[in-house]
């Protein structure tokens, strides 16, 4: 199964923060993501990862 890759509006559905919190995050390596061409991307994964980092337990 391929993994799955966000954009910075889906990564902050899921986090359910503001775009632009989610790009502030972002841009100060707060939350894991990279550069495609200049647009943020995210591996969904790697997200789930940090959120078991910042609460000690699994979401999912």
């Amino acid at each position: 199964m391929p993994e799955e890759i966000m954009t910075l509006k889906e990564v902050a559905e899921y986090l359910k923060l503001a775009e632009k919190t989610a790009y502030r995050l972002a841009a100060e390596g707060k939350i894991p993501g990279f550069k495609v061409g200049g647009s943020w991307r995210f591996k969904k994964e790697a997200i789930a990862s940090w959120i078991d980092r910042q609460t000690g337990s699994r979401w999912a």
